[in-house]
């Protein structure tokens, strides 16, 4: 099973994504009580090679020489922050080198921005995917739990920097938890934050997935319309996402190591999954099945749906 390499997964901003995981285990700067991938084990603001590059892009190659389709995009993130790769400039070549063609996005939190060697490296990126979730500094201590050397002016600074600096495209995100930053206070600071940033692209999202915290709760239909429109942002697709293209054949052992490699970084639906790798639903359902039943994976219900996930995320869930 690839370590690093994850997905492809369908993505409401990026269609068809490959994911690259940067880290190998949660090491990130902050401890988001949204995060989908669960409490942050190591926080740092530390670069080095968290997970060596010529490891990741190995796994890169052998993943592309199994005779999938090229993905919409090759994204990294992954278990934690990816700007903490001190290896990202490599990383960024050798995917480019591997699947030409094939745009790079990079999705970050923005603690690192102010660094203007971080800022250099990602020029080499196609896409910049920063999150931005309050401009409130006692909401950004609640909903991002950064480390303590992390300035909320600071970071916002360095993405405004980047956008002077970036010749790709800018996608800013900003991720709404009920009762911690969908504040008006908030909203008024944003709706001028981006009338300065002027990026490609705003999202505004609430928790589709169970976080961190139980107390980490999504906004109301109502509310989340209302910073779409003030923001200007796009709406993101409720369903799967893209039809994806037709992928190579799966055996079923090489389809249980796709599903457990993709559910090791973020929880999914059965849909998700079989629309993400191009197979068939059913298929796809007798092997998820057959993963619970084994004790590979935990099926949770959350919002009316069945979430699969490694076992892994089934502490923070709580009561889930």
């Amino acid at each position: 099973m690839y370590r690093y390499v994850f997905g492809p997964v369908l993505s409401g901003r990026l269609g068809r994504s490959l994911g690259l995981d940067l880290l190998g285990s949660k090491v990130c700067s902050m401890d988001c009580v949204y995060c989908e991938v669960g409490p942050t084990t190591i926080r740092t603001r530390e670069r080095k090679p968290w997970a060596a590059p010529r490891d990741i892009l190995a796994e890169l190659r052998s993943w592309k020489a199994e005779g999938f389709d090229d993905p919409d995009v090759v994204s990294l993130g992954g278990s934690g922050e990816p700007t903490l790769n001190s290896g990202l400039p490599e990383i960024i070549a050798g995917c480019r080198s591997i699947l030409p063609g094939v745009p790079v996005a990079v999705l970050t939190n923005a603690s690192l921005l102010p660094d203007p060697l971080v800022r250099r490296e990602l020029g080499a990126a196609d896409m910049i995917l920063p999150s931005l979730d309050s401009l409130v500094e006692e909401e950004f201590q609640a909903v991002n739990r950064p480390h303590k050397s992390l300035r909320l002016a600071e970071i916002a600074r360095g993405i405004l920097d980047l956008r002077r600096e970036f010749s790709g495209s800018i996608r800013l995100e900003v991720l709404l938890v009920k009762g911690y930053n969908d504040s008006g206070k908030n909203l008024d600071l944003l709706r001028d934050y981006c009338a300065e940033l002027k990026p490609e692209r705003v999202d505004v999202v609430t928790l589709s997935r169970p976080g961190t915290l139980d107390s980490a709760e999504a906004v109301d239909s109502h509310t989340l319309g209302l910073w779409r429109k003030a923001l200007g942002a796009q709406a993101a697709p409720s369903g799967p996402g893209a039809k994806a293209s037709a992928s190579a054949r799966l055996t079923e052992e090489r389809l249980g190591e796709a599903l457990a490699a993709s559910l090791a970084r973020r929880p999914q639906t059965l849909a998700q999954l079989a629309g993400a790798l191009g197979a068939d639903p059913g298929v796809v359902r007798k092997a998820l099945e057959r993963m619970v039943r084994e004790r590979e994976l935990d099926a949770i219900e959350a919002d009316g749906q069945i979430f699969y996930a490694h076992p892994g995320f089934a502490a923070p869930f709580g009561g889930l």
